[in-house]
């Protein structure tokens, strides 16, 4: 703002260096050029975290100069501390700084890798000594405030602004933060104090740089030179458990076996992390997959990257837990051991979170004609087909296998759907239109089937009936009370009348992993494992079941169902029943699932959100789902690129991932499908 004034009424900006803050060793004119630009250029550096320290630095010379060259104020020896923070520090890792520093450090970039490397030395070698500098400094202003002394401290002390604390607090902080013993606690005090009683007679604006400053010191710490920094030292040697634990102590630790990487296994191991265990982590793939965007993958909305995060990542850094890659085949419970790729891995406890897979109710022989919607393979097989049937629409000059082509028929109702449904009539309706020559995208049939008299039978009536308008509203066509009796590669059969369509999709049921199989254990007609109330298997206390894997009337009575936030409230309270039995404690109350609601969409605006207390539908849940599934991604990365894939998706009605992968199944036209007019060349 001060730099825009200036630039707006450059003599006004003239007046200000020649008269109120002139600099000896610079003329006016310079000094204003001088002055504007870093007021102009630097701000915007610093806010985006580029090049933060040289952005901070002439920030920080101004502050000084407008210290001793024109009033000196406690707000600028506040900016000053601040600012050296960034320039000895950087702007840490929410930066886009921290995003190139790996990059630039490898390139070719002129002297990238040098900067680099005095970056890092000047955080190592000067980020101690201005912790204790900056620390004695608030120090010495708390004594001169608080202990009244009549000793003229010139223009470098705050003591004017830290004499509205109260002189016991003040004092006390200052010890503590001279010896560095307590810093982030004395810090944390003067900062609520400040805030707490709004030190009247300081200016607002002094107490908000103070309380900048103080909260630096209560995420940072006093560094290394505090004695701080030698308690965990201390603390390690005189109480047993508290240091983390060498690869051998591990080895002599419980050993708690988790399979399946979904949520309710992450959540789980991650629930373990300062618990005395050695936590394995199984999954035959490597990576924790976001399934409530999977069908935004396999409608091209999404690639599969930006929904899916490798596991060992999100376990870098939890020294008690290890991740395996490989398919569990079976439990020994004999011997206490999980056979995984045929050989035999121990455990003291077992979490089984094995998640579901497709129910064809009977009928598997359906599934190469009707693949359902589970996991990154499944995704982009719907979506080479839903490409492919638009493909092989425009190639064919037969009429009635033209319309069987563009006839998409999703059988099941629930979320998942509707939100392919919804999302596939989209994609034909706007985001093709204008892509082939011999079809219209736009006349492509897509109907659901549900064999209820409603879909999203799980949610209120009334958002039901709204979400079977929005799907009208995009052309689709909704069959109620409907079964299907029949699937193949010609169509499908419902009620005994066949619907011709090349692409069916199923979203019908489920059923559990083997995992009552292995254990021998009660489960119900999907396969879910019957747990007791603390979620273990009967007769089987060292073993937990959770997510899709388990049935429990843990909410209110009635069984926790399917949704991933219900695998993670479980996979946590397994967690907390193990560390308890582990050190003796008392374990918790039964399991208790927290509904946390139910959200569906229905294209690019549309939706239905059911948290119980608030029951929304149209633009507002469609936000409202939108920010949801943002929020419980996992990992910065997955966030940034899901936002930016959907903005450019929302603003332009093109999608990103529109690839088709894998094998053609049938042969291509002949040729003389594919003969071009008269005067035209073939195309390559």
């Amino acid at each position: 703002m001060s730099g825009v004034l200036k630039a707006g009424n450059w003599e006004t900006a003239l007046i200000l260096t020649r008269d109120e803050y002139p600099v000896p060793w610079l003329d006016p004119v310079a000094t204003a050029y001088t002055g504007v630009s870093i007021e102009l250029i630097a701000p915007v550096l610093l806010a985006l975290g580029l090049a933060t320290r040289l952005a901070a630095l002439p920030l920080l010379l101004l502050a000084l100069v407008a210290q001793h060259h024109y009033i000196a104020l406690d707000i600028h020896l506040f900016w000053a501390w601040l600012l050296g923070w960034y320039v000895i520090h950087g702007a840490g890792p929410l930066s886009v700084d921290q995003a190139l520093s790996r990059g630039l450090s490898d390139s070719a970039v002129p002297f990238a890798h040098q900067a680099l490397g005095a970056a890092r030395w000047t955080t190592e070698r000067l980020g101690p000594s201005f912790r204790l500098a900056l620390r004695l400094w608030l120090a010495a202003g708390l004594v001169l405030a608080g202990g009244g002394l009549a000793v003229p401290a010139g223009p470098w002390l705050a003591e004017h602004t830290l004499a509205v604390f109260d002189p016991t607090l003040a004092l006390i902080s200052a010890v503590l933060l001279a010896l560095g013993l307590g810093v982030r606690l004395a810090a944390l005090a003067l900062l609520l104090t400040a805030l707490a009683t709004g030190m009247s007679g300081v200016p607002v604006e002094h107490i908000s740089w103070l309380a900048l400053l103080l909260l630096a010191l209560v995420l940072g710490g006093g560094g290394p030179l505090a004695l701080d920094h030698f308690v965990p030292r201390l603390l390690e040697r005189a109480v047993p458990g508290v240091a983390e634990p060498s690869p051998a102590q591990l080895a002599a630790l419980p050993r708690v076996l988790i399979v399946g990487a979904g949520f309710g296994g992450i959540s789980c191991a991650q629930g373990l992390r300062h618990a005395p265990v050695s936590v394995t982590l199984i999954d035959r793939h490597n990576y924790h997959l976001f399934q409530p965007l999977l069908y935004q993958v396999a409608t091209t909305g999404l690639a599969a990257s930006d929904i899916a995060t490798p596991v060992r990542e999100v376990f870098r850094d939890q020294r008690n837990a290890r991740v395996l890659l490989g398919t569990v085949t079976g439990v020994d419970k004999e011997h206490r051991a999980v056979i995984m790729d045929g050989r035999p891995l121990p455990y003291d406890y077992l979490v089984l979170a094995t998640g579901a897979s497709h129910s064809y109710f009977g009928r598997d022989d359906w599934e190469p004609c009707a693949p359902g919607l589970k996991g990154i393979d499944d995704a982009t097989e719907i979506r080479r087909r839903v490409l492919l049937a638009f493909e092989r629409a425009e190639a064919t000059e037969d009429d009635a296998e033209r319309a069987a082509l563009m006839t998409f028929l999703i059988v099941g109702g629930g979320p998942t759907g509707v939100e392919l449904a919804g999302t596939i009539a989209e994609l034909a309706r706007f985001g093709m239109e204008r892509d082939f020559r011999h079809i219209d995208p736009r006349a492509a049939r897509v109907i659901l089937v549900q064999s209820g008299p409603r879909i999203l039978p799980t949610f209120p009536e009334p958002l039901s009936a709204h979400a079977t308008r929005a799907l009208q509203d995009l052309g689709v066509e909704v069959v109620i009370e409907s079964r299907v009796t029949n699937i193949d590669a010609q169509g499908v059969a419902v009620d005994g009348s066949t619907i011709a369509a090349r692409t069916v999709l199923w979203a019908a049921g489920v059923v559990a992993s083997p995992a009552a199989r292995w254990l021998a254990a009660g489960a119900d007609r999907a396969g879910r494992i019957q747990v007791e109330p603390d979620l273990s298997v009967p007769e089987q206390a060292e073993v937990f079941a959770v997510g899709d894997t388990a049935i429990a009337a843990a909410w209110d009575g009635k069984p926790v169902p399917g949704l991933a936030p219900a695998a993670k409230q479980g996979g946590a309270y397994v967690a907390r029943v193990i560390a308890a039995r582990v050190v003796g404690r008392s374990p918790p109350g039964p399991f208790r699932y927290r509904h946390q609601g139910s959200l569906a969409t229905i294209g690019r605006k549309a939706a239905v959100v059911d948290l119980g207390w608030l029951r929304v539908s149209g633009a507002l849940a469609w936000w409202l789902w939108g920010l949801i599934h943002i929020f419980f991604l996992v990992g910065v990365r997955n966030r940034v690129a899901v936002i930016a894939n959907w903005f450019w998706a929302y603003l332009t009605f093109r999608s990103g991932t529109r690839l088709i992968v894998g094998q053609l199944e049938s042969a291509p036209p002949s040729s003389d499908q594919l003969a071009p007019a008269p005067g035209r060349p073939h195309g390559a």
